[in-house]
């Protein structure tokens, strides 16, 4: 769970950063506000502010050029989103369903492909995850 949930924090974090300088930033808002009070109703008011304090560093960011700023914000929503996430696993589904509405036609967690290539007596092992090789 601890892979998945680090995936979707960092795809949150990136996502929130990306819409928080849009026309849909009281979207991005509202949702993780609600996201918020769902599991921490006592920090409502504090991410609030700091969303709307995000997005004024962000907007002055883009306006300067000013690149590492972005990255940085964006960090930042990837940490505080990572932490909940941990805290409170369940709201993992709510998570995957405000990215799906907040930016449809993108993957909440991103895909890996892998490719190998065996010849001989060669083997290969890939996981996307967990694995167990048993050589009996």
């Amino acid at each position: 769970m601890d892979a998945e949930i680090t995936l979707l924090a960092g795809a949150a974090g990136t996502t929130i950063a990306t819409l928080l300088a849009t026309d849909t930033w009281n979207g991005v808002r509202n949702g993780v506000i609600t996201l918020w009070r769902r599991a921490r109703p006592d920090h409502e008011e504090r991410i609030a502010a700091q969303l709307d304090t995000s997005r004024q560093d962000l907007l002055g960011a883009r306006s300067s050029g000013d690149e590492e700023t972005e990255r940085e914000i964006a960090a930042e929503w990837q940490g505080r989103i990572r932490r909940l996430l941990v805290a409170h696993p369940e709201l993992v589904a709510e998570l995957h369903s405000l990215l799906a509405e907040l930016a449809p036609g993108t993957s909440s967690i991103p895909t890996v492909t892998q490719r190998a290539t065996a010849s001989g007596s060669s083997r290969v092992y890939q996981a996307g995850r967990d694995l167990n090789v048993d050589q009996r």
